[in-house]
């Protein structure tokens, strides 16, 4: 099963960030759809101060060239990806448009060291 790790950064003020977790303790059974479709097998999302941290594990067949073309034709994700960008901001250096980057990992414990 593969793993990826993203980050994005939420706009600094107390108010958006507090609805963006409440938002998230009930996301829309349509987006929680919308991503076991793409082959989305768990995903979670951390929160310190207003830095976000997401890790997903996905299904060999898991593309997010596909998860993309999927969620741009669902209205639903369309509506709540509108949402959230309410509530985000880039992160320092990333392209026009770019919302969650791709974390490099830089150390893993391996079992027996």
């Amino acid at each position: 099963m593969k793993r990826y790790c993203l980050a994005l950064d939420l706009k600094e003020d107390t108010g958006l960030i507090s609805a963006y977790d409440e938002y998230h303790k009930n996301v829309w059974p349509e987006v929680k759809e919308s991503l076991k479709e793409a082959g989305i097998l768990d995903m979670e999302i951390y929160r310190t101060g207003n830095r976000l941290f997401m890790i997903i594990k996905v299904s060999p067949e898991f593309s997010f060239e596909n998860k993309a073309a999927l969620d741009a034709a669902n209205p639903k994700v369309q509506e709540w990806e509108t949402l959230m960008s309410a509530f985000q901001k880039p992160l320092p250096g990333s392209k026009p448009g770019e919302k969650w980057l791709f974390m490099e990992r830089v150390f893993k414990l391996e079992p027996g060291e």
